[in-house]
């Protein structure tokens, strides 16, 4: 039998408890899961990619079928050279289902052989995001219910840096 591989993309700067639900939940469904930091010039990422592979590597070290890369170009691409045979996204708020309806249609025009799997988060994580966890850190607010703590810390140390 064929191994089940499937690629969860995303920028993860930095990466939350919703994003570490999402991990959980779908190393369960698929034999191999490779969380990818995709590489965006466009988007001003707060921490470097191999910064945040590495945050990635420690939240996820306990999960024997997780594999932590980045990559650049097109996801699917991405997919296709690694093999997987579905692409996993996280669907909070109704907002997120118009663009990611869109990118699972295109992305199947591109390679009709991956598939593209939503995953609601669970009901703590169904508002977090990334740039909402930046506001709290920056504002001095409690991170404890939504971001590991050494990515807590990461991002403390980093926002007193930049000042």
């Amino acid at each position: 039998m064929t191994e089940r591989i499937a690629i969860y993309p995303g920028s993860f700067d930095p990466p939350t408890l919703g994003h570490l639900d999402l991990i959980q939940r779908a190393a369960r469904m698929f034999d191999h899961l490779i969380v990818a930091v995709a590489v965006n010039d466009v988007k001003q990422a707060l921490f470097s990619v191999e910064e945040r592979e590495q945050m990635l590597r420690e939240i996820t070290a306990t999960f024997p079928n997780v594999e932590v890369s980045s990559f650049e170009g097109l996801t699917v691409h991405f997919a296709r050279e690694r093999g997987a045979i579905a692409l996993v996204r996280g669907l909070r708020v109704v907002s997120d289902f118009e663009f990611e309806l869109s990118m699972a249609l295109t992305n199947q025009k591109l390679d009709p052989g991956i598939d593209t799997v939503c995953l609601m988060p669970s009901e703590p994580y169904i508002f977090l995001s990334s740039r909402g966890v930046k506001e709290i850190t920056r504002f001095g607010g409690d991170t404890a219910p939504f971001l590991p703590p050494e990515v807590s810390a990461r991002l403390r140390k980093r926002l007193r840096e930049k000042g």
